[in-house]
């Protein structure tokens, strides 16, 4: 018995069954292996897609977002010029006597008395010229806000810039008034009106006080 084992052993070793076994079994586990490893892949490749997906859709959004505002520009601006334009043909003035034909107006329908309007204009802008006004006035109370209340809701555009009381007696007040309106740079140019003068400069009086002494 003991000599029949090792020569069956021999015999199981050396058949072409046996080896044919041994070798499926061989490439049953190397296909097992590169299964679950093309699985372990594909997984990290899928996790992997989905995040650039991800990052990709999120990249498309923040773009729309941005773009969002620009959509229609092209009309917006044509309405803003559209609307800058009947801005300008309503309630800029023609010229600097028109100006000073309104400011005098006011004047004398609230009762006020102007005793000193000083004009000058400040630097050119790409469409308008700021034209200031520094005006002194004389009234009582009432009066003073007929004035102050026509100039802010005149068909010419007035900027109130600062008002300063400078003084009082029995029920007048003087004021000094400060104000600005605009002109189309043309028309500034042409109005010989001196420049506005910065802090420190001194402006030529002559040519840029309009007296109302006695008006």
């Amino acid at each position: 018995m003991s000599s029949s084992t090792p020569s069956l052993w021999r015999e199981r070793l050396t058949s072409p069954l046996t080896w044919h076994f041994v070798a499926f079994l061989v490439l049953l586990a190397a296909v097992i292996t590169l299964s679950v490893r093309f699985g372990l892949d594909w997984a990290a490749t899928s996790d992997r897609s989905s995040d650039e997906l991800a990052a990709k859709q999120i990249q498309l959004k923040t773009l729309e977002l941005q773009a969002a505002p620009l959509r229609g520009l092209d009309k917006r601006v044509d309405d803003s010029r559209a609307q800058m334009k009947a801005f300008y043909a309503k309630r800029i003035p023609p010229n600097y006597s028109s100006i000073d034909r309104r400011i005098g107006e006011l004047g004398v329908s609230s009762g006020v008395r102007l005793s000193r309007v000083q004009y000058t204009q400040g630097k050119p802008g790409l469409d308008l010229t700021e034209i200031s006004l520094d005006a002194s006035i004389t009234g009582n109370y009432p009066q003073i806000m007929r004035f102050v209340n026509g100039l802010e809701r005149d068909q010419t555009f007035f900027v109130i810039r600062g008002v300063t009381l400078t003084g009082q007696q029995g029920g007048l007040v003087n004021l000094r008034l400060q104000l600005s309106t605009w002109l189309r740079v043309a028309d500034a140019a042409a109005s010989g009106l001196p420049h506005t003068p910065q802090p420190g400069e001194t402006t030529a009086q002559p040519s840029s006080v309009r007296g109302k002494e006695g008006e």
